[in-house]
């Protein structure tokens, strides 16, 4: 069964308002804060206007590509919840962790098996692992079949392409499902009718 879910690449009061006050508001939200690349990435000064709305009862994400001191000491006054961090290693990640004291989804970028085994090597650290495509500012998808053979204790979420038509492919899966592209209306700019089909799917598959 579903377990909830994760709106990524949120990017302006309106949109996070709705997502926010919802009735099946997601578990998570995720701001992109230092992927330039990304066309929903938010700078600092943006994130501080955001992130004064209440959360409610969804936790705000920090997504961050091997962030450096500089974006990780700009955010740290900010309201989120955890930091969800592609491309450093478990170490550089316990650092963060220590020093921060975020929680941590660890994301993992998956082409082929060989891709998802690694999350061995961040169980230890990660507070939920997520696994993605490689595509990140590109939405792209990878075989979801390959997480049958992850067997870990940690929470499991998923992203890369996945569609609201696609949510019963994951109705007998306990994975939290995390989506951005595939609820805009354009690159980048979220659509509120799109958002609301797919909270409403996720609850009715997941109640």
């Amino acid at each position: 069964m579903i377990k909830g879910s994760k709106i990524c690449g949120i990017s302006d009061l309106n949109t996070l308002d709705f997502i926010i006050n919802h009735p099946y508001s997601p578990q998570y939200i995720g701001f992109i804060c230092n992927y330039k690349k990304s066309s929903r990435y938010v700078e600092v000064k943006k994130l501080n206007e955001l992130l004064t709305l209440d959360k409610k009862k969804s936790n705000f994400v920090a997504v961050l590509v091997k962030p450096d001191e500089d974006i990780l000491e700009k955010i740290k006054h900010l309201p989120f919840d955890y930091y969800q961090i592609y491309d450093c290693t478990p170490e550089e990640i316990k650092e963060i962790k220590q020093k921060y004291n975020k929680k941590i989804i660890s994301a993992l970028t998956v082409s082929n098996q060989d891709d998802i085994n690694k999350y061995k090597n961040f169980e230890n650290i990660a507070d939920i692992l997520l696994f993605d495509s490689k595509g990140y500012e590109k939405t792209q998808s990878f075989n979801h079949n390959f997480l049958d053979n992850v067997n870990s204790s940690k929470p499991i979420m998923v992203a890369g392409d996945i569609k609201t038509d696609d949510l019963n492919n994951f109705k007998d899966k306990p994975f939290f499902i995390d989506v951005s592209g595939n609820l805009e209306s354009e690159k980048g700019v979220k659509d509120i009718n799109k958002i609301d089909k797919f909270l409403n799917t996720v609850h009715n598959i997941s109640s």
